[in-house]
């Protein structure tokens, strides 16, 4: 029953979901789905756990940055077939056994290669849902068609004058990136942005840790 609601969220989308959808999807009454599940938020929860159990476990090797990376970027190609997931996500109040599970193995991948506990808290502060393989980039919107958000990226010239006008900063930015088509200002290869700021994330981590940093310790870094 859960695989068919996650396949049926995946073709139309989270918000076409309901109980009576998933019936007929499964030729059964609509009552017949309330012994498995007490209601639509639990269904939700069911489906993460699903996807969940898709991440990639964590390799056996000691380096620890390649291990948290390979992780993430497992995550992340998780959620990228899995487009509503992220939005459910979010709106969780209370964490599935499932999403319990993967949180505990990947603090597990920082404690069991040496990370003392005060670093490895900071440390899951700092992530945050990059762990998941998402980040709340500017002007995200994680529901948005690619296509078409691509082709709303595209000033006309007299917006250009005004943006250039009102916010220069904001346009040197955004109009920075040369992309293989030779267009500038289309927006950015969200692959690419999101590996470039793991990266620098885990340099950062690399670094503390490196050094022995403590929050206790006076005169840390804060």
């Amino acid at each position: 029953m859960l695989r068919a609601a996650v396949a049926l969220a995946d073709e139309y989308g989270i918000a076409r979901l309901s109980m009576r959808s998933l019936a007929e999807v499964l030729g059964v009454v609509p009552m017949a789905l309330y012994k498995h599940v007490a209601n639509k938020d639990d269904l939700l929860d069911g489906m993460l756990d699903v996807i969940v159990g898709e991440i990639d476990p964590p390799v056996e090797e000691r380096e620890w940055r390649d291990v948290i990376r390979r992780r993430v970027l497992s995550a992340r190609r998780v959620l990228r077939r899995h487009r509503w997931a992220r939005r459910v996500l979010e709106t969780r109040t209370a964490m599935t056994p499932g999403v319990l599970a993967y949180t505990d193995s990947f603090i597990g991948m920082f404690l069991e290669r040496g990370f003392p506990v005060d670093l490895t808290h900071h440390v899951m502060h700092a992530i945050g849902s990059r762990m998941w393989g998402f980040t709340q980039e500017l002007f995200d919107d994680p529901e948005a068609d690619p296509a078409q958000a691509a082709a709303d990226a595209v000033p006309d010239q007299a917006a250009l004058q005004q943006m250039a006008m009102r916010y220069p900063n904001v346009l040197r930015v955004a109009m920075a990136s040369t992309h293989d088509d030779g267009v500038v200002g289309r927006g950015c290869d969200d692959q690419f942005e999101f590996e470039f700021a793991l990266d620098l994330l885990l340099d950062g981590i690399g670094d503390r840790h490196a050094r022995g940093w403590t929050s206790a310790r006076p005169g840390a870094d804060r």
